[in-house]
């Protein structure tokens, strides 16, 4: 998994293992946050992972604005599970 780090309004895309193994993809300017979100604090994750609790972060990536991020979730959204599960793989 990549370090993100910079400005609180930077932009990342990460993504979470579900508990039944599934993989979500997504973007945010709070990753801290929006993990606990998926995980049910605040009650504002997305619908998908509501019956899917808890996640796990196993990627994260900068992105420089919003459309960049948004790019980026498109083309790792496109990825079948083999190239998102090597994405996610630590390097060595």
């Amino acid at each position: 998994m990549m370090a993100v780090s910079g400005a609180a309004t930077a932009w990342c895309v990460y993504m979470l293992r579900c508990a039944d193994g599934s993989l979500y993809t997504g973007i945010t300017t709070d990753l801290a946050r929006r993990v606990a979100e998926h995980n049910g604090a605040g009650g504002a994750g997305a619908r998908y992972t509501r019956s899917r609790r808890p996640v796990q972060l196993v990627y994260a990536e900068a992105a420089a604005n919003r459309a960049e991020a948004t790019r980026r979730e498109a083309a790792i959204k496109q990825l079948d599970r083999a190239g998102k599960l090597a994405l996610c793989a630590p390097s060595v």
